[in-house]
């Protein structure tokens, strides 16, 4: 658990999880499952869907979230944080800017931006972002509009470009993850990973995501006490 940028709640940012509905379990049930898996990051992402839609959802998911101490961030809909009680937002790289999202809901919530290249990392750093969701680690098909593939390369690659300017904030990857690349990611510096399609598509999710929380913990004890 820590601080991010010394602000805002205490939270466990290692290991995130991004609802998705894949016809088995829609976007509450997804949640869930993370959070008895033991994930305390949850980012409600239900692009395309209308606003009384994820009001609804995020109300179930807040509840949630709130009976195990859980972070919930809200995909893109800055305006619905305040109603829907989020604890911030993740801003993709075609949403509102982060300074724009930092200027309405000020310094009590978390703001992350997805990156794909370390201008998208400066350019989110200068603007006041608390996180950096990078990837796609490798191809997902639970995001359109893919950018390139990064790879445990073009982790290893930003966190040197990122030591290299003295930039410090925690980065977070994501596409297409699985159980068997934690050491290799978080081998190269990066803080933690963002999981979806791995997690739903297990033949026992919550198993799934207990044995990767494991995993993280175990890691994150051994390495980074």
């Amino acid at each position: 658990m820590r601080r991010i940028n010394g602000t805002g709640p205490k939270i466990m940012l290692e290991l995130q999880f991004i609802t998705h509905d894949n016809g088995r379990y829609g976007y509450a049930d997804s949640a869930e499952i993370a959070l008895e898996g033991g994930c305390r990051w949850i980012q409600l992402r239900m692009k395309d869907a209308d606003t009384e839609s994820i009001i609804r959802t995020a109300e179930k998911i807040r509840k949630l979230c709130d009976s195990c101490g859980a972070v919930m961030i809200l995909d893109d809909h800055v305006e619905l944080v305040g109603e829907t009680g989020a604890d911030g937002v993740h801003l993709g790289k075609l949403d509102m800017p982060v300074r724009q999202a930092r200027e309405i809901l000020g310094r009590d919530k978390i703001i992350g931006g997805t990156a794909n290249t370390m201008d998208d990392i400066e350019m989110h750093y200068s603007a006041g972002a608390d996180y950096i969701g990078c990837g796609p680690m490798r191809f997902t098909s639970t995001k359109k509009n893919l950018s390139p593939v990064l790879g445990i390369e073009g982790y290893r690659e930003i966190r040197m470009k990122m030591e290299n300017k003295g930039i410090s904030i925690p980065v977070v990857a994501i596409g297409g993850i699985t159980y068997d690349d934690i050491d290799a990611i978080l081998g190269t510096g990066i803080n933690g990973i963002a999981l979806s399609g791995s997690i739903l598509n297990a033949a026992d999710p919550a198993g799934e995501m207990k044995r990767i929380t494991k995993k993280i913990t175990e890691y994150i004890n051994k390495y980074r006490k």
